[in-house]
Parts: C-alpha cells; structure tokens; sequence
C-alpha cells in the first residue's frame, strides 16, 4: 500500500491540530482504542495517527493479522516496526494462524519481543479445536489476554462451545469480539443474521458468559459492537451497568480521519460508538471505566 509521505502526514497534522487545539483547561480523560490495525483495507500506515488524534485517544493496540488476513491489515513484522515508531501512544499485540505448525513460535517470539496479547485470532478453526487449544496454553504460560474473533461458521465455530475453554483456562483473560459474540447478546439469535436489529430477549449467552466467567471481557469496536448499541438502548443500558468492569472500548474503525472520510458509509464507527457510549452509560465514572481504566487494567498499562 502507498504510504504518506512526511511533508504529507505533517501537513494532516497540522490542520487537525488547528481545527482542534488543546489545553490544559481542555485535555479530555484518557481512552483506550483497544481495536486498531495498520495499515487496514485501503488506509495508509500513517493515517491511523490522524485517525486517533481526532478522537483524542492516549493509547492504541495495533492487532497484526496472518495467514489470509494480510490481504486486509498489517502483519506482525509491519506492526512491530510502526509501535516501536510511536511507542509512546502504541501498544500491539501478536497473531499467528493456528492451523500451521509455525504459529506458536510465531507467537512466543512476538511476545517476548514485547507483544502484550495475542490477537485479533480471526482463523478458520473452531474456538475448542486442538490448534486453539495450543494457542491457549502458551497465553496461560506467558499471562497474555486473547483477543477471539466469533463469526458463525466461518472463524472460532462453536461459540457455544466457549464456556468449556472458559473454564479449562481460569487463568487466562479471554476479549470476545465481532458479529456472533455481539448477536448472542439476545437469546432468539438466528445464527445466520450478523447484525440483527430489534428488541433484545433476556438471557443471551454472551450475557451468561460476562456473568458466569471472571476471564471474559467484551470488546465494544467496529459495526457488531455498534449494532448491539443501537439495536435496543433500553436493554444496553442495563447490560452496561451489568458488565460496566467487562467492557472495553474500541474502534476497529478504517476510515481516514476519524470523521468518516474513505469510507462507504461516510460515518467513523469511533465517533458514533463513542457519542452512544458517552449517552447510554449511567455516570461518568461507569464510562471513563469503559473507555480506558478497563482495558489499561487488563493490559497492565502504566
């Protein structure tokens, strides 16, 4: 992908930093974008800064891609070289596809070159396959979080599965993200409906895992997360007093500039989900948990 080059990317700077000048008297409450790739779809490496300085963000985890992801984000060589570029605003993560036989040292050795987690795992697997299960153990032997992908019949099958993997691994910290976790927020679910709308019927399974598990966290970015914002605020805003120390906020947003620019829709997912987040949580205390003291917990951020 063609990248900016500096005079380029100054300039965007600059004209974001004159349209949006900050102070002492002005500084927002930190957030946390746990969900963030580099390059992603058509977007240039370096835009993801114009992107998370429109909105303000202090930290953001880059989540690399294998395998057949690379054909949409960047990979783990990419990523490690931009974090260790902008270390002080980046934190990343580490990815491998389970199903080779090279995956896990893929992944130790990212993690022991500094990756804090292992994810976004978007693979053609099920959630309790034996290639997941190595993928477990070696998070529980280096205390790293997972960051699962849950798409019906097509990556980490057998969502319903999940609370056996729960439990065979107290130890390690799972993030249940995408279409089939959000959807199963309901419990009349039809498993082929990515993003279903309408009224929220009590007692979902991914409701019953936030409760159930100590080790399960809710990531909150791209359209699923939006969509389960939107589809029945009545019922998010008692699932978020419910789980207000399980959610984590993230973008997961490709567009150029954080404002909705590059992008079919012409809408940021940060700017919408977070405008939503900041109405449908209680108190600010609940919502300044969410959008960083969750995940910087979690993380072990300073």
């Amino acid at each position: 992908m063609q990248n900016l080059s500096r005079r380029q990317f100054l300039g965007a700077a600059c004209v974001f930093t004159l349209a949006h000048p900050l102070s002492a008297q002005d500084a927002p409450e930190p957030i946390l974008d746990l969900h963030q790739h580099t390059p992603y779809n058509k977007r240039p490496r370096e835009l993801v800064l114009v992107h998370q300085e429109q909105h303000r963000i202090k930290t953001t985890v880059i989540l690399p891609g294998e395998g057949w992801m690379l054909k949409i984000i960047g990979g783990n060589r990419e990523c490690a070289d931009f974090q260790a570029a902008h270390s002080d605003r980046y934190v990343k993560f580490t990815s491998a596809d389970p199903a080779e036989s090279r995956a896990l040292d893929v992944l130790r050795g990212n993690i022991q070159r500094g990756a804090i987690g292992i994810g976004e795992m978007k693979y053609h697997v099920a959630v309790d396959s034996p290639e997941m299960h190595r993928v477990y153990k070696l998070a529980e032997e280096m205390q790293v979080p997972v960051l699962l992908h849950f798409e019906y019949e097509m990556y980490n099958t057998g969502f319903e599965r999940f609370d056996k993997v729960l439990k065979a691994y107290p130890k390690v910290n799972f993030i249940g993200h995408a279409q089939t976790w959000w959807g199963n927020v309901s419990a009349d679910l039809k498993p082929l409906d990515l993003y279903p709308k309408g009224r929220v019927k009590p007692g979902g399974l991914t409701d019953r895992l936030l409760s159930d598990y100590a080790n399960i966290y809710a990531d909150l970015s791209a359209g699923s997360g939006l969509n389960a914002m939107t589809r029945d605020p009545e019922f998010y805003r008692g699932f978020i007093e419910r789980h207000s120390r399980k959610l984590i906020w993230g973008s997961d947003c490709d567009c150029n500039d954080g404002k909705g620019a590059g992008v079919q829709s012409g809408r940021c997912l940060a700017e919408q989900s977070l405008e939503l987040l900041r109405k449908l949580t209680p108190d600010m205390t609940t919502y300044r948990r969410i959008v960083y003291g969750n995940g910087a917990g979690l993380l072990k951020l300073k």
